[in-house]
């Protein structure tokens, strides 16, 4: 639940944008995309931030989680700053040579002026979130990610068609909306959290820091350029057009509903094995993994056969234009199936994070990337479809599956533990 309040909150952008023009919902994606990258920042770090936290919880050493979780606050609130004056200053230069379209590089920006304040409550949100998941007290996620949709919901149908604000007016209610989860998140620390026994009290141990930051820092280049290689990914299709740029838009909306089933899976992976491995429950983490995998088909697969059989509907809920709905359908289907890869892969590329190896997983980041950006730079240089394009996909999340769960099984048959 908590990961949808980043999801659902692009995703209202894109289904009321949408009726605005298709130069709005191609430039919100860019956008989107763009803020993304700068946000996976924070989230790598938070992922980091969670391990730790787990471990020693798993060691019930429990006034240590609240000690790693202030040095992990701390660091993520000054991050959240420093990206906030950096892209204000820099993000306008850099996409004035990346994207083709004018009119595309405005609407961009435009929304980017609004959008980039949402770090500022975003960071600690990841903060409290990492804490929280890393002591299994996750309940309060729902309530945030409830209240953060229905703002963003209330607040974008004022501002984009009441006041007619457009691109701002999306920007500004995605980021008051992660205000209020944040809030939400705030008051549940201050009421409900034992404070004495995990000990919370603010106080900066750079012992910690370093500890925590020598896990997170290959977290943080992996998520960053997981979402950077998705933004180029953007940028070529940008280079098709303005409508495939479009169509491009909705089946990235759409498909973050099952991303978020993968990543959430994917991060409870994380925190149970190292949650595992501060128990000293070594040999429980492959069970484990192929649990999660089997939840993850049960909760997809009854939402895929929905989603393929009312795809003229779903589509159709985001634009008018017969051209964008036509051109949609062949690449809405090659990402819904998609998700049968991309489950196993992140399971097991998450595992690897949980028992610490967060440098391995980020050389297994970057052999992957590689191999993606030589399939689409071929793709550039030859007259293929949009699926095709889609297709690519599946290469990026098998190799990051097949890599991880390689190492996984090497490391546990030469040490007999991971």
């Amino acid at each position: 639940m908590s990961f949808l309040i980043e999801q659902l909150i692009n995703i209202t952008d894109a289904l009321f944008l949408g009726h605005v023009g298709e130069i709005e919902l191609g430039a919100s994606a860019l956008a989107g995309i763009w803020f993304l990258a700068i946000y996976m920042l924070g989230l790598g770090f938070s992922v980091g931030l969670q391990v730790v936290i787990a471990r020693r919880n798993g060691e019930q050493k429990y006034e240590e989680t609240g000690k790693t979780f202030f040095q992990g606050l701390f660091f993520l609130l000054i991050l959240a700053s420093l990206l906030y004056l950096l892209s204000k200053i820099f993000s306008p230069i850099f996409l004035r040579y990346l994207i083709a379209s004018t009119d595309v590089y405005n609407t961009v920006i435009q929304y980017l002026d609004w959008r980039i304040i949402g770090l500022l409550f975003s960071f600690p949100f990841l903060a409290i979130r990492s804490f929280l998941v890393g002591i299994t007290q996750t309940k309060p996620l729902n309530l945030a990610a409830v209240t953060a949709v229905l703002v963003n919901i209330l607040i974008n149908w004022l501002l984009i068609f009441r006041y007619e604000m457009g691109v701002s007016g999306a920007a500004i209610g995605s980021s008051f909306a992660e205000l209020c989860s944040l809030l939400i998140l705030v008051s549940y620390m201050l009421r409900c959290v034992r404070k004495q026994m995990y000990g919370l009290s603010w106080h900066i141990d750079i012992r910690i820091l370093k500890e925590v930051f020598s896990v997170s820092v290959w977290s943080m280049l992996q998520f960053f350029t997981s979402v950077a290689i998705w933004f180029l990914f953007f940028i070529a299709i940008e280079g098709l057009g303005e409508i495939e740029l479009a169509v491009s838009n909705i089946v990235r909306s759409v498909s973050a509903l099952f991303s978020v089933i993968v990543t959430a899976l994917a991060a409870v992976t994380s925190s149970l094995v190292s949650n595992l491995m501060g128990a000293g429950e070594r040999n429980a983490v492959f069970p484990l993994c192929q649990k999660i995998i089997r939840l993850g088909l049960y909760i997809g697969f009854p939402l895929i056969a929905v989603a393929l059989l009312l795809h003229q509907f779903i589509i159709g809920a985001y634009t008018e234009n017969p051209v964008v709905r036509q051109l949609a359908q062949q690449p809405y289907m090659v990402m819904l199936l998609n998700y049968f890869f991309a489950l196993p892969g992140y399971v097991y590329l998450n595992a690897v994070t949980g028992i610490g190896a967060t440098k391995t997983v980020f050389i297994f980041q970057v052999i992957t990337t590689i191999a993606y950006l030589f399939c689409l730079w071929g793709l550039g240089n030859l007259n293929v479809n949009l699926a095709t394009y889609w297709s690519v996909e599946y290469l990026y999340v098998i190799m990051l599956g097949i890599q991880s769960l390689i190492y996984l099984k090497l490391y546990n048959s030469r040490n007999n533990k991971i």
